[in-house]
Parts: C-alpha cells; structure tokens; sequence
C-alpha cells in the first residue's frame, strides 16, 4: 500500500492547489494562533474552495475550547480533526468527525500506553518533542521508537524532507507521513520544488516496495 501523504500548514490557495496537484492525499490548516502556519477561517475557506475532490482538510487545534472548534467547522468544510496539545479522548470526541491524536516523542513516554489511551484515533501521529512547541519543531526523532506491534493508523512527522523521507518509509512502513517546514520556502509558505522532490521520493520508496 503507498504511503499517504500529508502537507500541513498550508497558508495561501495556491500552496493547497500545488500540493494537490502533486499528489498529497490530505492538506492541513492550522487554528492555532501561536503558530506562523495559522489561518483564519476566512482564509481556510479559500484554500479548501480551491482543492479538487478527494483531498482530505484537516484542521490542527492546539487545546482548543470546544465551541472554538465548533465554530470553524461551521464555517469550514473539515473533514478530520488533529488534536495536538494535551486533549483526553473525550476532548476530541462528539464533533462529528474522525480525528487523529498527535503524540509528541518525549523521553521515557510509553508509546503503546498512549495507543491504548485513545483507541477511536483514526490515526495517531508521532512528533517529534520540544519542551513548549506542540509541534512543527522542524527535528526529527529515533524512529526505532515507532512501536510495530500495533493495528491503529501510524503517521510519522517530525523534521521530515525530501532528503529523508524514503529512509523514513523504509525504516519505519507508516500508514503516512505528515510534512510542513521541510518543504517550505518561509514559514507558512511552501515551495513547489521542494513538495515536488518530496513526492518524488515518496513514490519512488513505494514503487521500490511494490517490485520487491
């Protein structure tokens, strides 16, 4: 099975246009106010106005209150929810919608535990751990950590690039990837060269896969 492919923080229409030209399953929109990658929602409605069908939006909250996160998928057509701050399974439950819990890789975490935490995850996502950064730190993790013995959708993230990625298949064989500063031109701002040669090597680990 090919590897999914996730370009979060997009900011601008035609960066979610690039990004779905080039094959990427999902985009992300960030409703996070601390991070250089957010959106409103009069600008999310425009990115996801211009996607073609069958790209999946998915909107990243950080803590959010729940009537804030209401109030955005009244307005935007989000089709799952990525939680990644401190949320227990109940706080990312009753919106209607799949959600994926974000994991942040910190020493001594019992990965298996946090599974078993949020069972009706659609996936979990494992990212890199930065004292007070619920994300896009931009470093990657020891991926030796990601635990096999598990049936839950694992999506890896955390410092990924061009550079790095088809290692990052081959070694870890995740349900997806999720990627955003690694195929930036600034902060917010992608650059289709570098989503194009991200792509690339995607498909390049996945048609290696398909002819062993």
């Amino acid at each position: 099975m090919r590897t999914r492919v996730k370009i979060c923080g997009i900011t601008r229409p035609k960066d979610g246009q690039d990004a779905a030209a080039l094959g990427a399953d999902a985009i992300g929109l960030v409703f996070y106010a601390a991070s250089p990658r957010a959106v409103n929602i009069e600008t999310a409605q425009a990115i996801c106005a211009g996607l073609p069908p069958f790209v999946t939006k998915v909107g990243l909250f950080v803590n959010a209150p729940r009537d804030e996160i209401q109030q955005v998928l009244a307005k935007v057509p989000l089709d799952i929810l990525q939680f990644h701050g401190d949320e227990t399974p109940a706080d990312c439950e009753g919106f209607g919608r799949p959600y994926i819990k974000a994991l942040r890789m910190a020493a001594g975490i019992d990965v298996l535990a946090q599974l078993k935490t949020f069972p009706a995850a659609a996936g979990i996502l494992l990212d890199s751990y930065q004292a007070g950064v619920p994300g896009g730190t931009g470093q990657t993790f020891d991926w030796s950590r990601v635990p096999t013995q598990t049936d839950q959708a694992i999506i890896l993230a955390g410092g990924l690039q061009p550079d790095n990625v088809a290692k990052a298949i081959e070694q870890v064989r995740p349900y997806a990837v999720d990627v955003s500063g690694g195929v930036e031109a600034t902060k917010g701002i992608k650059d289709r060269d570098k989503m194009t040669a991200f792509m690339n090597e995607v498909q390049r680990v996945g048609t290696s896969k398909e002819t062993h």
